[in-house]
């Protein structure tokens, strides 16, 4: 497949960094430095976009896009209720160091190619020649659907947030599923505005939302836990619930969702990176210290859910707010003043969460179509989210198991990446220069316990949230079949359309000898 003229032109011109007078002042304008340059013209693509980003705000970017602590408070009744304390608070701490792992597998492949395209232009780089373009359109299509999934539900859980305290506040009011929905619509409508009338200004955002994602977490955390009566210190760490699984390790491993939920996503500030000056150094930086900041503050936060939400039935099972935590709050305070104002700091977090993830899904989106993907696709993956957003109002139980869904499409985009980068490694097969090299024996390690830990992850996302015999047919957790039709659908749309029309990543890129 021909390459486009203007890519074409533009590696041309610059791979021996003899940059013409007009080309260097049109990058210096989109303050790009010359590193950025110069890996911009290996992948072969123009610089479109206005790198305003710096550390302080992509590090601000990144922890409020997976908004850790805030997000444990949303999902910690699935822990509680699939291991208990002790479950809950050993299952994060293992989150945390996987996903540790995770990253800094992640963050050096961005190092290498530090691009919007993320994971899908990573396959399409590392992987074996000969599957290259499949790998890379599959994984493509699975990012997007994840991506997609990720706006639904956090809009989801801003909607259903505002929702549970109109529940608290007012006797007289009905809880109904649509009006959660119409909730998600006002939120995600708010993000697109803010994504289009702040785009030149989103850096700014992600800095004021980093100050707000610290501060909040002191406002929330000291005043619950000094007001709280706090159960034993024994209770907490040895007590294991079993819902009736049979199994405690298997309730705790059901139960891990809960804590991959917060930290999964933080990938997103590969796809800006086309937006961050000296992308290939601060990017795996930025993904790593952010996980290890964000893991931190969700595992203390989790240790305060743990000793200060009472009584586990009472609280997690039948709470008319939907969320413990806002019970945990009035629990606290007994106050419903307090407690409004608490929940309106997470319910603010959660948008300005909606909003990051958006501006990242829209970069993989933008990246995906820049290297040839139908028109027609790309609207129907857009018309997704509207659709995920109705299907709360038939089943709530349906909408979970579409959140499932995302969680496992995002966990084997990153499986595949880091199989193709294994994969070289064990072979011997050369990679590409990075300024956050961690080896080959230390990077090796690395990446297969973050292979281990992701696959784990992987196989939970599709097992139920109930066991037997509460088990049934609307309960089942069904994404394992939707994940399996998006592969496959996938996969012949590439075999009959798409390998007419999609090149790959790597046919736009120019080698570094």
């Amino acid at each position: 497949m021909a390459l486009p003229s203007k890519n074409e032109d533009y590696a041309t011109a610059r791979m021996t960094d003899e940059f013409s007078s007009d080309a260097a002042s049109s990058l210096n304008a989109k303050q790009s430095n010359h590193a950025d340059m110069r890996d911009m013209a290996r992948m072969g693509k123009p610089q479109e976009m206005q790198r305003n980003f710096r550390f302080f705000t992509m590090f601000g970017f990144t922890a409020i896009l997976t908004a850790s602590w805030e997000g444990i408070l949303s999902t910690a009744a699935l822990g509680l209720g699939n291991g208990g304390s002790a479950g809950l608070l050993y299952t994060n701490l293992a989150t945390w160091i996987g996903f540790i792992a995770v990253y800094a597998s992640l963050g050096e492949q961005g190092s290498m190619a530090p691009t919007s395209g993320g994971q899908y232009h990573w396959v399409s780089e590392f992987a074996p020649r000969k599957y290259q373009k499949l790998l890379s359109y599959i994984v493509g299509w699975l990012g997007l659907l994840g991506w997609q999934v990720g706006v639904a539900f956090s809009a989801f859980l801003a909607g259903t947030q505002i929702q549970g305290l109109l529940v608290l506040n007012y006797e007289w009011y009905g809880y109904e599923r649509w009006h959660g929905t119409l909730l998600m619509i006002a939120v995600l409508s708010f993000s697109v505005l803010c994504n289009i009338v702040l785009a030149q200004k989103l850096h700014l955002v992600e800095g004021v939302a980093l100050t707000l994602h610290i501060l909040g977490f002191f406002c929330v955390v000291i005043p619950v836990w000094a007001l709280s009566e706090k159960a034993p210190s024994k209770e907490v760490w040895t007590t294991f619930y079993d819902p009736g699984w049979g199994n405690q390790g298997l309730s705790c491993l059901i139960g891990i969702v809960a804590s991959v939920a917060p930290l999964l996503g933080a990938d997103a500030a590969a796809h800006m990176a086309e937006e961050l000056q000296d992308a290939a150094y601060v990017l795996p930086r930025i993904m790593v210290i952010g996980v290890v900041f964000n893991g931190l503050l969700m595992f203390i936060t989790c240790i305060m859910i743990c000793y200060c939400i009472g009584d586990l039935e009472t609280v997690v099972l039948t709470t008319p707010t939907g969320y413990p935590f806002i019970a945990i709050f009035y629990n606290a305070t007994q106050s419903f003043a307090a407690t409004n104002t608490l929940t309106a700091i997470i319910i603010i977090l959660s948008m300005l969460s909606n909003i990051t993830i958006m501006a990242g899904s829209s970069r993989q989106l933008f990246a995906f179509a820049r290297d040839g993907v139908p028109v027609n696709a790309i609207l129907v993956i857009c018309i997704v989210g509207i659709i995920i957003s109705l299907i709360n109002i038939g089943s709530t139980v349906a909408f979970n198991v579409v959140t499932s869904l995302g969680t496992g499409t995002l966990t084997i985009s990153y499986i595949v990446c880091l199989s193709c980068v294994v994969w070289r490694r064990l072979t011997g097969k050369p990679l590409l220069p990075s300024r956050f090299d961690m080896g080959k024996t230390l990077g090796l390690i690395v990446n297969l316990v973050a292979l281990g830990w992701l696959w784990l992850v992987f196989v939970i996302a599709f097992f139920p949230g109930v066991p037997l015999p509460l088990l049934t047919t609307l309960s089942m957790n069904w994404s394992v079949l939707v994940f399996g039709v998006v592969a496959i659908f996938s996969g012949v749309y590439f075999a009959v359309w798409g390998r007419k029309s999609y090149a790959g990543p790597v046919e736009y890129v120019r080698k570094l000898d």
